[in-house]
């Protein structure tokens, strides 16, 4: 005890003797005094506080949001499609070849698109089906990986065997080992007129990507059986490519397109520009949440102002007798901004701890409050996802606390000068 004693002592002489300025501005910021001026200094540290708090944990979500959108749709879109404008692929084994030793291409499958409908009973829905090779398909998306009942992603072939959604499932009461009607939007003409081309498939398994789009939407069948279904041959709808880097997708699509002539009709798209939009509106939606919450922060870094300004007022003797003493005006300034950058790096440091304990428990603390008041926050049919993310970034943090500390600064400036005008014997004369 004694030990702890001494060593504060030899830092409390330390800053009188080197940093009497800060030493000063660390005495008028005490909140132990009971005086008013100590309480708004309070509800300036509380302020900046919650705008950090709430700017880190909100920035971490639209990151996190971003992130598992990201995930989820690449678990089951193409990181780069290869497809031809108006008409199907023929030779597409050849095609790959052209351009599977690029150095940022992972691997390449092909795949069919068309649109049918599903039919049990009365009940229908329309679907895009999805013809997939099972032995490369793994390769290119993660839907093996989504498989929820089943357990099985190996479609065989002529067996028409069909993977199907969670959504799809619960609206026509499916489990594994059911069968289904698929109807082609094309038809059979036939002497009693226009006949739909119809099959029936057993259900493989029941995958959950925990995107509406695709749990409601997409069904996966074997690569031969939707070419016999669809009447395709051995066409194929595109080739998907898998990537190493996701960075470098744009880079990659324009060395593809660069090695197929423009009498190919070949068109090579990649994620970023089939849901450029979408991103586009996430990332300006962090602009605009960046710079509401900024306005938190700002409006509790000038009430440091008016803490200040009231302290110049209340402090007049004392700036007065240190004056007097020989303290200069540029002492007098730092005095006052010591103290108010005192308040902004308190409440920036608690709202940092803060806002980053949410941001990395935010997977338990959601599910906590739903479970309290009986609620969900994110329907997955409006949202995409069902769950609230999260991704902290270390250069939101540093980004955030620089901000914060800066408008503490600025917020000094006023007040500090304010006190270096104070003339000693003005201020003596009636006290």
């Amino acid at each position: 005890m004694l030990q702890v004693k001494f060593k504060n002592n030899m830092i409390i002489n330390f800053l009188k003797n080197n940093f009497y300025e800060f030493w000063i501005a660390l005495r008028y910021t005490r909140l132990k005094s009971r005086n008013f001026i100590s309480f708004i200094s309070l509800t300036s540290i509380i302020g900046i506080t919650l705008g950090v708090t709430a700017l880190i944990v909100v920035l971490s979500v639209m990151n996190g949001f971003k992130s598992e959108l990201q995930s989820k749709i690449l678990s089951v879109a193409s990181d780069i499609e290869v497809v031809k404008i108006g008409a199907n692929l023929k030779d597409w084994r050849q095609l790959r070849l052209n351009f599977k030793d690029l150095d940022n291409i992972s691997a390449i499958a092909p795949f069919t698109n068309n649109q049918a409908m599903l039919s049990l009973g009365k009940y229908n829905r329309g679907v895009i089906v999805r013809g997939i090779d099972p032995n490369l398909e793994p390769k290119v998306s993660d839907l093996n990986l989504k498989i929820k009942e089943g357990g099985e992603f190996n479609l065989i072939r002529n067996k028409y065997e069909i993977l199907i959604g969670t959504d799809i499932a619960r609206y026509f009461g499916l489990s594994v080992g059911d069968k289904i009607s698929l109807i082609s939007s094309q038809a059979n003409y036939s002497p009693i007129g226009m006949l739909p081309r119809l099959k029936q498939f057993k259900i493989k398994g029941i995958f959950e990507v925990g995107m509406y789009e695709y749990d409601a939407g997409l069904v996966l069948i074997h690569l031969n059986d939707a070419q016999t279904l669809f009447q395709m041959n051995s066409l194929i709808s595109g080739l998907r490519v898998k990537l190493n880097d996701l960075n470098q997708t744009r880079k990659t699509a324009s060395l593809i397109s660069g090695i197929f002539d423009n009498s190919d009709n070949l068109v090579v798209t990649d994620w970023t520009r089939q849901h450029a939009n979408l991103f586009a509106a996430i990332q300006m939606e962090k602009k605009v949440m960046f710079i509401i919450l900024t306005l938190i922060i700002a409006v509790a870094a000038f009430n440091i102002v008016s803490t200040l300004v009231m302290g110049v007022t209340e402090k007049k003797s004392d700036i007065a007798i240190l004056r007097t003493l020989g303290a200069t005006k540029k002492s007098i300034l730092f005095i006052f901004m010591w103290q108010g950058i005192l308040i902004g790096i308190v409440g920036t440091f608690l709202g940092i701890l803060l806002g980053t304990t949410i941001s990395l428990n935010i997977d338990v603390i959601v599910p906590f409050i739903e479970g309290i008041f009986g609620v969900q926050f994110l329907s997955k049919d409006i949202y995409y996802i069902s769950v609230l993310p999260s991704k902290l970034l270390l250069s939101d943090v540093i980004f955030i606390g620089t901000m914060s500390l800066f408008l503490s600064i600025i917020a000094t400036i006023y007040p500090s000068i304010r006190a270096t005008r104070i003339e000693p014997a003005t201020a003596l004369k009636y006290e």
